[in-house]
């Protein structure tokens, strides 16, 4: 029992660790601002709220805070978590440091700003004004407490909720380890959000059905070229030290934002070539007579999204890269590759043999795309069944193109 218990602590704390990332300000202004280039009013008389952010070292807060009156918000909302190094630890706090310096400081805190003006009278509002009002209106910030189930801040307590269902939009970087239930809260209460977290969770069983049925979608920041964050000063790992800041950053390539905000990008139509050009001209088609198909799904296989043919209304299986350039206007997506509803064969009986040549049973090949090939490849694993071969594709999505009927009806 005292392993278990040790172990769990031990996975706790693993995972609090990799939640340890902290975006960085030039990447939060470029994602939300490709949103006002679609709807200048995106954010105008909203509550912005930033539930996973300390309001003094988040970028979350900065960047919202310094465009209060440029993005027309009616109010923001940040709150910090119980246990972030940094709670309370801000120059911000001046009452705490007053006397004898011994009264306790607050674990977490949420603060509200429901107006950013000029407070120092130098003709401009920005962030010195924030700090300004911050250190002279106590009220603009609360102690959030520890509840029956979660810690002060936690999202997922009673005082966060409430501060949610009275928010319009959630704009943040949520813990990675936590992402299925952050998003699963969002979803629940109906918020808008534009939200950071692992490209791996596109796949999640909890995720996938959301983008499937349009209603969480990748944001504008191409999510094939990861992200950059600034990390803890402990981190042995990582890819160089801010000039300006003096503080590591580190780059996650498993990383992009997820939202359910309309953004131009999912609109502007793949201009596609015909299937008789694309086995001519592609340079991963050509000499083929035909497009690959699955031997367990009744869809051709594409290899990257420059491959979908114009003139073809069938199924397609698609590398997860192309949710990337996905418009709902111009295809529909059927679901993903083990939605085994759509699988019309499933194998009994498979033998894998890896590049070496060394052969060994597994029952892989049933959890995705196959395509029977006429001989045995000599640069990949195949597998072998009934003695006829078979290769696996890598992750796909099937989707199909949307024709004139079907656009109709979805309008």
């Amino acid at each position: 029992m005292a392993d278990k218990t040790k172990n769990e602590s031990l996975g706790k704390a693993k995972a609090a660790k990799q939640d340890e990332f902290y975006t960085q300000y030039v990447d939060i202004q470029k994602e939300v601002e490709s949103y006002l280039e679609f709807d200048p009013d995106t954010f105008r008389s909203k509550i912005v709220y930033c539930n996973c952010d300390d309001p003094f070292e988040s970028n979350f807060f900065k960047y919202f805070a310094a465009n209060f009156n440029k993005l027309g918000l009616k109010k923001l909302i940040t709150t910090s978590y119980d246990g972030s190094p940094i709670a309370g630890q801000g120059t911000l706090f001046p009452e705490y440091n007053e006397g004898n310096g011994k009264r306790q400081k607050p674990k977490a805190l949420a603060v509200t700003l429901d107006h950013v003006k000029d407070e120092d009278g130098d003709g401009a509002a920005n962030i010195d004004d924030v700090k300004l009002f911050l250190k002279r209106n106590k009220a603009a910030r609360i102690a959030l407490k520890t509840d029956d189930q979660y810690p002060g801040g936690d999202f997922r307590s009673a005082e966060c909720v409430a501060l949610l269902k009275d928010a319009d939009i959630v704009v943040t970087n949520p813990p990675f380890s936590l992402f299925r239930e952050y998003v699963a809260l969002l979803v629940e209460h109906g918020k808008k959000f534009l939200v950071i977290g692992n490209t791996n969770s596109i796949t999640y069983k909890e995720i996938f059905p959301l983008i499937k049925d349009n209603r969480l979608w990748l944001g504008c920041t191409n999510f094939n070229v990861g992200m950059f964050f600034e990390v803890p000063d402990e981190w042995e790992h990582f890819h160089h030290i801010d000039k300006e800041t003096g503080r590591k950053i580190a780059r996650v390539s498993t990383s992009c934002w997820y939202t359910n905000l309309d953004h131009g990008r999912r609109h502007n139509p793949l201009n596609l070539m015909t299937m008789a050009d694309n086995l001519r001209f592609s340079k991963n088609l050509r000499g083929k007579a035909a497009y690959d198909r699955y031997d367990n799904y009744d869809a051709i296989e594409v290899g990257t999204y420059k491959e979908i043919a114009s003139d073809y209304d069938g199924m397609m299986g698609v590398p997860v890269t192309f949710l990337a350039k996905h418009n709902p206007d111009q295809f529909e997506i059927l679901g993903y590759e083990k939605s085994y509803q759509l699988q019309t064969r499933k194998y009994e009986i498979q033998v894998q043999v890896d590049k070496s040549g060394k052969r060994s049973k597994v029952t892989k090949l049933n959890d995705g795309a196959a395509i029977k090939v006429d001989r045995p490849p000599t640069d990949q694993t195949y597998y072998i069944v009934d003695g006829e071969h078979y290769i696996q594709q890598y992750k796909r999505i099937f989707i199909q193109r949307r024709t004139q009927r079907a656009r109709g009806k979805k309008k």
